[in-house]
């Protein structure tokens, strides 16, 4: 009869069971269910705190102490008081991409020149907006955009984000790829760069950073594709003379499956030690996914328990809509029961209370029989989750804490 593994691989030592029960940022996730109900997120400010110091630790470790810089993604979670924290920590600023992003990080307590925006298809509203914010810097996504900011902005100092024409993502899934063999709407190519330099001399705008983020949630297998893709990035760098700031975006991922590997902070250090250590440049990075994914929990309800064929199914009260990652990109969100005991484990697929197909969480989870169960809780669900919530079906409630 096979038992739950009490060493499951998610394990460490802020998310564990002990005394067979669930615990989290050193609470009892039980008692986290019961006093907040369900669904909830809840977010661990020291696993949030210690992915900086880690993502920080490794900057330096590249040689780049003192000139690089981590802004926070918030559109992978923009719960004000998580944000309030990050600001508290000064440990990072904040990476925008639309004007209501930006008015939200300047309510949580960041100042415009702690800002860094780059979005795409932006309005003449949307630069208009964006201009009275002096202090914030401005990454150029198009023509478009470069004149667009050029006529309102004229003898001002922007980045353009580049497309090189390559990607990166987990598990070579090219729905986490911003560029590749697809042509994408991000960033410039290479075969329109020199028109873009141009077009930024017209307005008397000096191009001071190139911006790249080319996927999302590589790991140990994908650090020697990272390191062709600054390779790469890095001849869009030598062909602007003023540029002193590189943006080598965010994708730093965590691991979702037993077989993968916690992402190798010495090897991915020594990927940007190779290509910036010996430049006199300024780096900047901004993981969102990285920082949140593996602080956050979802905690969900058991409705049902039934066979249906040949597919023990285990219902909860959320569906995609909350967090759509799992029906988006496929990426796993690993159910885990709150408490473990001498039961015997069975193949089932949880799923959600949306009334659409694709409103799977896992598929074939080995859980334990689950009558005296009335939670279970989704890891990996601090970013990309809340943030992209929708109220389809009118089921979108859900609640947010963040433990400090």
């Amino acid at each position: 009869m096979t038992k739950f593994d009490p060493n499951a691989w998610w394990q460490r030592d802020d998310l564990c069971y002990r005394d067979n029960q669930l615990s989290f940022a050193g609470r009892d996730v039980q008692q986290l269910a019961h006093q907040f109900g369900t669904p909830s997120f809840v977010y661990s400010a020291s696993r949030l705190e210690a992915n900086l110091k880690r993502i920080r630790q490794a900057l330096d470790a590249a040689g780049l102490a003192g000139r690089s810089s981590i802004f926070y993604a918030m559109k992978a979670n923009r719960f004000a008081p998580l944000l309030q924290f990050f600001k508290q920590t000064g440990l990072c600023g904040i990476d925008a991409c639309s004007p209501n992003e930006v008015r939200h990080a300047l309510s949580c307590g960041f100042s415009p020149s702690e800002i860094s925006f780059t979005a795409t298809s932006l309005s003449k509203k949307d630069f208009s907006e964006l201009s009275q914010y002096k202090g914030m810097f401005m990454d150029c996504d198009s023509l478009h955009a470069i004149r667009s900011w050029g006529e309102l902005n004229r003898n001002s100092e922007i980045g353009i984000r580049i497309n090189p024409g390559v990607g990166i993502g987990r598990a070579c899934n090219d729905k986490l790829h911003y560029s590749g063999c697809t042509t994408t709407k991000f960033g410039i190519y290479r075969e329109q760069f020199e028109q873009a330099l141009e077009l930024a001399a017209e307005y008397g705008l000096t191009v001071r950073k190139i911006h790249f983020h080319t996927g999302c949630g590589y790991l140990n297998a994908e650090l020697d594709q990272l390191d062709h893709v600054i390779g790469e990035c890095m001849k869009f760098v030598d062909a602007a003379a003023d540029v002193r700031r590189v943006n080598i975006g965010g994708g730093l991922g965590v691991a979702h499956l037993a077989d993968d590997q916690a992402l190798d902070f010495d090897r991915w250090s020594a990927v940007l030690n190779k290509h910036f250590a010996q430049r006199d440049l300024h780096i900047e990075v901004e993981p969102g996914d990285y920082i949140c994914k593996d602080a956050g929990l979802l905690l969900l309800g058991k409705t049902f328990v039934e066979q249906k064929r040949d597919t023990l199914f285990v219902g909860v009260d959320a569906g995609f809509n909350i967090a759509p990652e799992p029906a988006y990109y496929g990426l796993p969100f690993q159910p885990v029961p709150l408490f473990i005991d001498d039961l015997p484990l069975s193949m089932m697929t949880v799923v959600g209370n949306i009334n659409e197909a694709l409103d799977v969480w896992y598929e074939n989870a080995l859980l334990p029989e689950l009558d005296k169960h009335d939670y279970l809780a989704l890891i990996n669900a601090g970013a990309y989750s809340s943030s992209m919530a929708s109220n389809h079906c009118m089921r979108g409630e859900f609640s947010e804490f963040l433990l400090l």
